[in-house]
């Protein structure tokens, strides 16, 4: 059950990186070709999303029928348990948040970073039949 926790963690630290990278001042060199990169990647990490609703279900689903604990029904060790069990399930919803919005944010920058260079190629072309015409 791990398993999941471990791919959308992957997913969400690669989103990451790939948003930083694009961010970075100074990496023109570098930012072309990881723009071209990202844009491919963009659909199939559009899958994280229906993941981490799945996810989401998943966790809402064993709230509920989490047996509950309180008071002197249950040993400590129950009550240890039961502890765990919900600090877990907040950290895999702070994951799940994370990746929603890493996906979020990369999805914007590219966007952003594309039209960017769509406004700078037009600045040139403009400045160049300035230029011919003078």
């Amino acid at each position: 059950m791990a398993l999941e926790w471990v791919v959308l963690g992957y997913a969400a630290g690669a989103e990451a990186i790939m948003v930083l990278l694009l961010t970075i001042p100074g990496l023109d060199g570098l930012r072309k070709g990881l723009l071209a990169v990202t844009r491919n990647l963009l659909k199939p990490f559009m899958s994280v999303v229906p993941f981490c609703l799945f996810l989401l279900m998943d966790i809402y689903w064993k709230y509920e029928t989490m047996p509950t604990c309180e008071g002197e029904s249950c040993s400590p060790t129950e009550h240890l348990r039961h502890q765990k069990s919900i600090m877990k399930s907040q950290r895999n919803a702070l994951l799940i948040g994370a990746a929603l919005i890493f996906y979020w944010l990369l999805y914007s920058v590219t966007h952003l970073v594309v039209k960017i260079e769509q406004l700078n190629q037009r600045v040139e072309r403009l400045k160049s039949k300035e230029y011919v015409n003078s």
